[in-house]
């Protein structure tokens, strides 16, 4: 497993089908991603028969009079989906992962086993959820959108509280508008999250492009998730401010790249692969023109030049009223036992 786990969130834009679904699955492992997660629900028990859908939601379906329960309704998967989707992950070897939204999809999750609990960032105020949660004593990843620093907290909280351990919680900034404005984004938030709450944390993303989970990895991000689809011009909620397969594989790349370039020591040296080039990048002091033996070595007799296989220009005053040893040729490069000490 790599240090960043990235999460590829298909979450319901398989559209119902199952066929859908399974090609999802299979531009997540093609894009290299860690996890491939959908959404387990039974609308009924999550969303009330009056609830209206959220503004992205009328707009990405265009569909003002559908109700959320309607639209959520037919994106329903059912236990004999689940089962056959994650058959496929193990097949495609891509790790299947679902974010329950009821109690009975969570007991359901619990028993085909999932290697950590995703809480959305729907239910970061729901007591009897965060509880339930927190007894299957499972490592946890929580987004939360739209919270507070407080109800963060208040949430963390809950989930120790009720058997969750601290250093097996990962939580995630998140902002819940799809997609999500630049200037919204507030990133340094995450580690604002991390250096009050002592836990690992990463970023749940919904803007437009790559640049941003790119980001969150360089400051520090554990975990990313991000929305994706087959095709941001197909009907439905998510679609618009999710990537398609090309730039779903240039994020996870562009992230491994980053994960492999913040991970040195720390201390500030030459590197393996660029010590062959410093006697040929940097330079040394050599001779301008001819001096005879026993002659004074002066400024203007001097010229810095490549490579650096003579006296560092750091010693240019140390040379400076020097007299030579030996006779000097214009061109050469100036060295220690060519100076008379």
């Amino acid at each position: 497993m790599n240090n960043v786990k990235i999460i590829a969130e298909a979450g319901v834009n398989h559209n119902g089908s199952i066929k859908l679904a399974k090609q999802l699955i299979d531009v997540a492992e093609s894009a290299g991603a860690d996890y491939v997660k959908f959404q387990t629900f039974k609308a009924e028990e999550g969303i009330s028969q009056n609830t209206k859908k959220a503004e992205y939601q009328i707009e990405n379906t265009e569909n003002e009079v559908e109700t959320q329960l309607e639209m959520v309704k037919k994106l329903e998967l059912s236990d004999q989906d689940h089962f056959e989707l994650i058959e496929y992950c193990k097949d495609k070897k891509v790790r299947f992962l679902s974010t329950a939204f009821d109690f009975t999809s969570i007991n359901f999750l619990k028993k085909v086993g999932l290697d950590f609990f995703k809480i959305p960032s729907g239910e970061i105020t729901n007591y009897p959820y965060l509880v339930k949660v927190a007894q299957l004593k499972l490592p946890i990843v929580m987004s939360t959108g739209m919270a507070s620093m407080e109800e963060v907290e208040d949430a963390l909280e809950i989930l120790i509280k009720n058997g969750s351990s601290k250093d097996k919680i990962t939580v995630l900034h998140c902002n819940t508008e799809y997609p999500t404005p630049m200037l919204d984004v507030n990133l340094k938030a995450m580690n604002t999250i991390r250096d009050i709450l002592g836990v690992q944390v990463g970023y749940s993303d919904h803007t437009l492009g790559i640049e941003v989970p790119i980001a969150a990895v360089a400051m520090g991000a554990t975990t990313i998730e991000k929305h994706f689809t087959l095709d941001r011009t197909m009907e439905g909620p998510d679609h618009l401010a999710s990537l398609e397969p090309d730039q779903l594989k240039d994020m996870v790349t562009a992230i491994r790249n980053i994960e492999e370039a913040i991970s040195g020591n720390g201390i500030k040296e030459p590197s393996k692969s660029e010590k062959k080039n410093k006697s040929i990048i940097r330079k040394s002091i050599h001779l301008k023109d001819n001096i005879e033996k026993g002659g004074i070595i002066k400024e203007e007799n001097l010229i810095v030049l490549r490579p650096s296989v003579g006296i560092s220009p750091m010693d240019w005053n140390k040379v400076i009223g020097k007299k030579v040893a030996k006779d000097l040729l214009s061109g050469n490069p100036l060295k220690w036992i060519d100076i008379d000490e």
